[in-house]
């Protein structure tokens, strides 16, 4: 009765382990339940110390500047200086030392050669100076720049060193007066912009009890490009010689 009870138990085996392997079976597993989905612990990653960074070298001090017009003037166009290195004409600051107006800009122009302000600029800073009764012969004009930078703009990296060397100069000099042309040279002396610091006077005081007057406008080259802008800085130049209040 029944079914035939002759089985190949190997080949039965042998199905039943295919079965399970297309299953995806692949894996012992005893007869003891096991939570399978359980979280595994997992041993903590050992600490570690955290590579120290490179101790970079501190930047040398700059040198102290000399505290004398003659040795300042020397070391102004010297190899010291931080635009030692630019290419173009080194030019000097100009006029008598000790000129009760000085006037500031940022750099000589692409034309420069021997003094500052040559060329259609130069002309026009003249007239700026005659309309107030001066001119260069009783005028001390200097630059943030002894070069002229490859972009025409002072350079952001030594922009602070160049407004220490400036504001040394200012005091050696101690002028009465101060003009300041253009936004670099504004920044170097007062810290702020030409459009926040026109329309007021502003004082330096040096040690030696002098006080010196400054007052910020546009540089010449500014007034060349938009010259509606001359009538500004006329307010300045009358501002600058005391003739209108601050």
């Amino acid at each position: 009765m029944g079914a035939d009870q002759n089985h190949d138990w190997a080949k039965i085996a042998a199905s039943a382990l295919d079965w399970w392997r297309e299953a995806g079976v692949d894996m012992l597993v005893a007869d003891a339940p096991f939570d399978w989905l359980a979280a595994v612990e997992t041993a903590a990653p050992a600490a570690f110390a955290p590579l120290a960074a490179p101790t970079a070298a501190p930047a040398p001090a700059p040198a102290a500047l000399p505290d004398t017009r003659e040795a300042f003037a020397t070391w102004r166009l010297g190899e010291d200086a931080p635009e030692a290195r630019w290419g173009g004409v080194a030019i000097a600051a100009s006029g008598p030392a000790d000129a009760e107006l000085m006037v500031f800009v940022d750099c000589p122009e692409r034309d420069d050669r021997e003094t500052l302000l040559e060329g259609e600029t130069g002309r026009l800073f003249d007239r700026m100076l005659a309309a107030i009764g001066r001119s260069r012969a009783d005028t001390a004009l200097a630059s943030v720049c002894t070069r002229r930078p490859t972009t025409g703009r002072v350079p952001r990296d030594i922009a602070d060193r160049l407004g220490e060397i400036a504001r040394h100069h200012v005091a050696l000099a101690a002028p009465i007066r101060l003009l300041a042309m253009g936004d670099a040279a504004s920044r170097a002396l007062l810290a702020m912009s030409v459009a926040d610091a026109r329309g007021r006077t502003h004082l330096i005081n040096h040690k030696q009890g002098k006080i010196t007057h400054v007052v910020a406008t546009h540089h010449p080259r500014f007034l060349l490009d938009r010259p509606a802008a001359k009538a500004e800085t006329w307010k300045d130049l009358l501002m600058l010689t005391g003739e209108i209040a601050s």
